[in-house]
């Protein structure tokens, strides 16, 4: 069904649409008048919704639903508006609401990136708006003047919106006192026709929804003739626009908010009460002027129809610079410098001119019916987007959420999804494409790496998201082989030693794994330790591995890592890996050896890693593991031994170098055969496919000088572990050696 751009479009655009808060830093902006209630709030929301749909398509929607149809339908669309109005008023009670509205709103919440996102495109459907609006008052007065040129008569209404909006928004609020003098007058006019007798036909309580004229009445649903008149509901977003010319936006916000939309209400039922009762269905369906024809006096209805389509555009042009000019005040897009600058009296002039160019671009289309339907979708998103910052904030129940305005939690649950349900009635592939461009927009911004100037609760929410996770995790057993990762606890005496490793540790733990860093500092090195965790720490932030560190002060190294060790265990990112390295210094072998037992004995994993100047860690192309001979029974079973730790690190490190990976044993020649079919089984029931299986045969040493040689060797950790014997491995492989014991929460084969 096709309906005109001004029956199905025109009462969703009075979002954004007067003059927002003004950044502190602009002084000159606190002098500017500051408006009550009724001015600031209550009259630019309710000219926006006693628009173009009251006038010309509710009959229409009456015709085709009945009266029990039709109060439905304005029910369940004023449902849905009055729980987005709720949760406005709630969140504007909240914060101090700056330049942008609904932008405003959702970047103080969710940050820039999401403000963004739903900012953009919504200042370009509040400017396609005005364009829409514009048509619609066009259609208006060639009803009374059918001789006029349309394409005159758009741009002189344009030309006189400009020129109202360029010089200041006060003068905006004026013209709409007499804008708002004119609809009253014509809703007069319909209320006073009772008294002449034309309601004269019994109420028909349920329609047939035969459709429009215009397609031959081809049959509609229920919901499509919702779809419809759902946009005169809307526009809801002017109070929290005008924030910041409000003397007390906290009272005026909810009080002229609401009482709008209640006496709007009342008015669409008693208007579709007197539709019923003046006219026959079959002319409601085929006069969209029933209301000019039935009024006592037309031509004041037609005024009122002029001046919905007025105001409307009025409401946009002055309140989408607005948008513009937070947008770029916060560098959202590159050159928003530009459009940010304010005039002396705190106007957004750029912005105004660079709106006016593309409503004048637009014009020159003379049909933007292809696009209307996804102006409404921007404005459901943003809608959908205040009632989900509202439901998110509510369930975080943290302090500073302290609305002075409170509201029941099911409301903006409702309202996400009677926002959302809307989109899917209206044109579920619009929708999909509204929020494709979201998304898209989105992932752009958080390319920018935006510099937020305020803080947001997207902090709050991870928070709170990891403590429900923790919790639930709680409930679960300890040990969960299948969710394993590499959490590594990383003992640091100086930054230096980790030059050498950072890229190994890093391959080890990316992409799910984390690094806890622990500085052991004595009272003379302790900032420069600071210093150099707070360096590797970001290195690994860059590199997306979850990092965080601390420092302790001690000159006890030995009993600084086992206190850490226990500690920790406590925490919900609990580490299961010490990672160690091996000093070149026999000197702190001792420590060495009481640290590996301890950690052990905690069920601790260890990584103990080991290199010197003849083999650095820089190549990474292939990696051995070293297992243990199993003769003679050659089984493989859940438990194999302390090789788990030893095969995942490795198949981590395959995975994020793209390496070669072999598993090589060393038996007797007799057993060779055997142990073939070992590794070949074990690769295959581990489910190691690009892993090569390699028996090297005679004595151990031998076989480290003949095997193929790696970037780096894992070899199991023995229990007493001779250190010095540990260093000749590298000298021997002339590769960086990793010896590895396992926790008992690792398994290759789960």
């Amino acid at each position: 069904m096709r309906l005109t751009t001004t029956g199905i479009y025109m009462s969703d655009a009075f979002i954004n649409n007067t003059v927002s808060e003004k950044e502190i830093k602009n002084p000159e902006t606190s002098e500017r008048k500051k408006y009550g209630t009724f001015a600031g709030v209550f009259v630019p929301t309710l000219l926006t919704i006693l628009g173009v749909i009251l006038f010309l398509r509710q009959g229409w929607v009456i015709g085709n639903a009945g009266l029990l149809g039709g109060i439905g339908i304005i029910f369940i669309a004023f449902i849905i508006v009055t729980f987005t109005a709720l949760s406005m008023s709630c969140i504007t009670t909240n914060i101090r609401i700056r330049a942008g509205g609904a932008y405003s709103i959702i970047s103080q919440s969710l940050g820039l990136e999401v403000g963004g996102s739903v900012g953009i495109p919504l200042y370009l459907a509040q400017t396609f708006a005005i364009t829409l609006y514009i048509f619609g008052f066009r259609e208006g007065w060639l009803y009374i003047f059918p001789d006029h040129p349309a394409i005159l008569v758009d741009l002189t209404v344009f030309g006189v919106l400009f020129l109202v909006a360029f010089v200041s928004a006060s003068l905006a609020f004026r013209v709409q006192y007499l804008i708002l003098a004119v609809i009253i007058a014509a809703v007069l006019s319909v209320a006073g026709s009772i008294f002449t007798g034309v309601m004269e036909h019994e109420v028909f309580w349920m329609g047939e929804f035969p459709g429009a004229p215009e397609d031959g009445f081809p049959g509609v649903s229920f919901w499509v003739v919702f779809a419809v008149f759902f946009p005169a509901a809307t526009g809801i977003m002017a109070g929290a626009n005008m924030s910041g010319e409000l003397s007390n936006p906290r009272r005026s916000i909810p009080l002229g908010t609401i009482s709008a939309i209640v006496i709007s209400f009342f008015i669409y039922m008693a208007s579709a009460y007197w539709l019923s009762r003046v006219a026959t269905p079959e002319e409601l369906l085929t006069n969209y002027n029933i209301m000019i024809d039935k009024a006592l006096w037309g031509p004041a209805v037609l005024a009122g129809l002029l001046g919905a389509t007025f105001s409307s555009a009025l409401a946009s042009i002055v309140g989408g610079p607005r948008i513009l000019q937070a947008l770029g005040d916060h560098k959202i897009f590159p050159g928003g410098g530009f459009f940010s600058k304010l005039s002396k009296n705190g106007e957004p002039r750029n912005a105004i001119l660079i709106t006016g160019c593309i409503v004048l671009a637009t014009l020159m289309l003379r049909d933007l019916n292809t696009i209307a339907p996804l102006i409404t979708m921007f404005f459901l998103i943003t809608y959908m987007m205040i009632n989900l910052v509202v439901f998110i904030e509510q369930r975080m129940d943290m302090i500073s959420f302290r609305p002075t305005f409170p509201i029941p939690k099911f409301v903006p649950a409702i309202g996400t999804i009677g926002c959302l349900f809307t989109m899917i009635i209206i044109n579920p592939w619009l929708g999909l494409v509204a929020i494709g461009v979201v998304l898209a927009v989105y992932l752009y911004l958080t390319n920018r790496k935006l510099n937020v100037p305020y803080g947001d609760m997207r902090s709050g929410l991870f928070v709170s998201l990891a403590e429900w996770a923790a919790k639930r995790v709680s409930l679960l057993p300890e040990n969960n082989e299948r969710a394993w990762k590499a959490n590594l606890l990383v003992p640091v005496r100086s930054a230096r030693e980790l030059r050498g490793s950072f890229s190994l540790i890093r391959s080890l733990v990316f992409p799910r794994g984390s690094v806890k860093l622990v500085g052991i500092a004595s009272d003379s090195n302790k900032e420069t330790l600071r210093e150099s965790l707070i360096n590797l720490s970001s290195a690994f932030l860059k590199e997306n591995i979850y990092t965080r560190w601390s420092v302790i002060e001690s000159d006890n190294y030995t009993d600084s890592v086992l206190n850490s060790l226990q500690t920790l265990q406590g925490t919900f990112f609990k580490p299961n890996i010490l990672f160690l390295r091996l000093p070149s210094e026999k000197r702190f072998d001792p420590e060495i050896h009481n640290i590996l037992n301890k950690a052990r004995a905690n069920r601790m994993g260890v990584q103990l890693y080991v290199e010197d100047s003849v083999a650095n860690l820089g190549r990474s192309a292939s990696i051995n593991v070293w297992l243990r001979e199993k003769s003679p029974h050659w089984d493989i079973s859940m438990d194999l031994g302390n090789v788990d730790l030893a095969l995942l690190s490795a198949h981590k490190l395959q995975l994020n170098w793209k390496a070669d990976l072999r598993v090589i044993t060393v038996v007797d020649e007799k057993e060779i055969e055997n142990a073939y079919n070992y590794l070949e089984n074990l690769l295959s029931v581990a489910r190691l496919k690009d892993a090569t299986p390699h028996v090297e045969a005679g004595a151990f040493k031998d076989a480290l000088k003949n095997a193929p040689q790696a970037d780096v060797d894992f070899f199991g950790l023995p229990d007493d572990p001779d250190l010095d014997e540990l260093r000749s491995f590298v000298e021997i492989t002339k590769s960086a050696c990793v010896f590895v014991a396992d926790s008992g929460s690792e398994n290759i084969l789960a």
